[in-house]
């Protein structure tokens, strides 16, 4: 019999199974890299009354809407994990890790990453957010080919004019900078890499970089067909 993970992260259009046209850089292997979905915002836009909710586990194409973005990033790396603050025992439902925050009031996506860095124990954490179903196949193998080749501490996806802060390839040992940075008061994730060796990776498909954050663009993007 199927566990609630297995249900819950397998059999759908949005896996991975294509190979990536790039090669992977020699000084960052895959098993190098931890994935962390992140799960631990408020998710206010989500709720009717404004008090937020754990978006990523409202159905999405009959699944949790973060099963999608698991789904995609598992043939990405080494190992996922998931930062999440809330309702731990639905998360640990999906097979995979949970770790909360180290810093408390829903600090945002840079408590998510403090918070994995403590947790992880591979030297690279690539990080997702929980509401981006459509992410990118080749996200993982393109940010570390840039990070590889322009010697950087992180590695940041961009489309167009674009930056995408979350969908980032970071070193685990900025964790002391990080945690400077966070002590200062301060949270947001581009002020924090600005002064870092930072690549920027040109990505194509805007789509792969959509964020479902209200209901209506649950419903929007809801149709039940191929990702």
């Amino acid at each position: 019999m199927a566990s609630s993970a297995d249900s819950a992260l397998s059999g759908t259009p949005s896996a991975c199974t294509e190979k990536p046209e790039a090669a992977w850089p020699l000084s960052i292997p895959r098993a190098d890299i931890t994935g962390i979905i992140l799960a631990g915002g408020l998710g206010r836009r989500m709720s009717v009354d404004g008090l937020g909710l754990d978006k990523g586990l409202h159905r999405f194409r009959g699944r949790p809407m973060a099963a999608h973005a698991i789904e995609r990033l598992l043939p990405q790396v080494g190992q996922v994990a998931i930062n999440a603050n809330r309702n731990a025992d639905q998360w640990a439902a999906l097979g995979l890790p949970v770790f909360c925050d180290r810093i408390p009031d829903f600090a945002g996506p840079l408590a998510g990453l403090h918070a994995a860095m403590a947790f992880a124990t591979t030297p690279w954490l690539v990080t997702v957010p929980c509401d981006s179903p459509f992410l990118p196949c080749d996200l993982v193998i393109r940010l570390a080919q840039a990070a590889a080749d322009k010697a950087a501490q992180v590695a940041v996806a961009r489309t167009g004019n674009q930056p995408h802060p979350v969908f980032a390839l970071v070193k685990r040992s900025l964790e002391p900078d990080l945690a400077a940075f966070l002590a200062s008061g301060r949270r947001r994730i581009d002020a924090w890499y600005a002064p870092l060796q930072v690549a920027e990776v040109d990505f194509a498909d805007e789509h792969a970089f959509v964020n479902l954050n209200t209901a209506d663009e649950l419903r929007q993007f809801d149709t039940g067909g191929a990702e």
